[in-house]
């Protein structure tokens, strides 16, 4: 499948753009893939000093605002769509040739294209109504607008079968928002239902922090001071010599991880090793008080 088979309105998107490359993260970190492209493409395209960055703010802004009237909604997409009149259209239509580039050197299209977004309709009218179609019909613009109105000042869905986990990220207001629901339900539920509390908790917090190294090293190293008092714990439980001597240098090895300024996949990699260790020795704690 080749870039010019791909539907139109989702190569020059950008929200599909991001929402995709978000995804490939995801599948990216989930198959332990070392020095994931996804990530390299992505702080390289959407930050706040491309055009792109800013856009997609623009877009995020639409999807993820509410009121109640609808005459503050359609205030909001005037300012909005303002805002998106200021930016640089060459600039813009260079960084999305030069990301649809990156993309199509690093991943299979078919595959990476291949993905069903749940707010399509809303990505493609705010994508109308910022002038981006090339044959623009007032009929369309004005149908995409009542769209965005009705988007803005909808409640947001109570979705009982959302687990925990999905639920506290659809609260999470975070420029970098990689985990996609239906990603992780899919995910989650078949390949990765064994993964504890900590082990998701840690993925969400690598993915939603990407940008903010900060806050991610912040809780790296929180973790790490959690785990390493938790396996001490374990340590004077352990009869078994051989094994109580390798919790030790586990242990002892679990410093090394303390990211000196940027944290890697193989920081994160390791910490959830760290937490099947942990998992594997409560459930040997509990099966010999049983």
């Amino acid at each position: 499948m080749s870039i010019s088979n791909v539907k139109h309105n989702k190569i020059k998107n950008t929200a599909i753009l991001y929402e995709l490359l978000s995804r490939q993260i995801t599948v990216d970190v989930l198959n332990d893939t070392k020095n994931s492209p996804a990530v390299k493409i992505f702080k390289e395209f959407f930050n706040k000093n491309t055009e792109l960055g800013k856009e997609y703010e623009l877009y995020r802004i639409i999807t993820e605002k509410k009121y109640s009237q609808e005459s503050y909604a359609v205030k909001l997409l005037e300012a909005v769509i303002s805002s998106r009149q200021r930016l640089s259209n060459r600039r813009l239509n260079n960084e999305k040739y030069n990301l649809i580039k990156t993309i199509k050197e690093n991943y299979n299209v078919k595959d990476f294209f291949n993905t069903r977004l749940p707010n399509f309709k809303v990505f493609a009218s705010i994508y109308k109504v910022f002038g981006n179609s090339e044959n623009e019909n007032p009929v369309e613009t004005t149908d995409s607008t009542i769209t965005l109105v009705e988007h803005i000042t909808s409640k947001p869905k109570n979705d009982k079968s959302k687990s925990k986990v999905m639920e506290n990220l659809s609260e999470q207001d975070k420029d970098l928002r990689l985990l996609t629901y239906q990603l992780l339900v899919d995910k989650f539920n078949s390949k990765y239902k064994s993964l504890n509390e900590s082990q998701k908790d840690l993925l969400k917090e690598y993915i939603n922090n990407l940008s903010n190294t900060n806050s991610l090293n912040e809780f790296v190293n929180s973790e790490i001071v959690k785990i390493k008092s938790t396996l001490k714990k374990y340590v004077v439980k352990v009869d078994d010599d051989i094994t109580r001597i390798k919790l030790e240098e586990a242990i002892n090895h679990i410093d090394t991880l303390v990211p000196s300024k940027v944290v890697k996949d193989k920081n994160i990699i390791s910490l959830m090793r760290y937490y099947e260790l942990i998992k594997e020795l409560k459930d040997v704690t509990i099966r010999k008080t049983t």
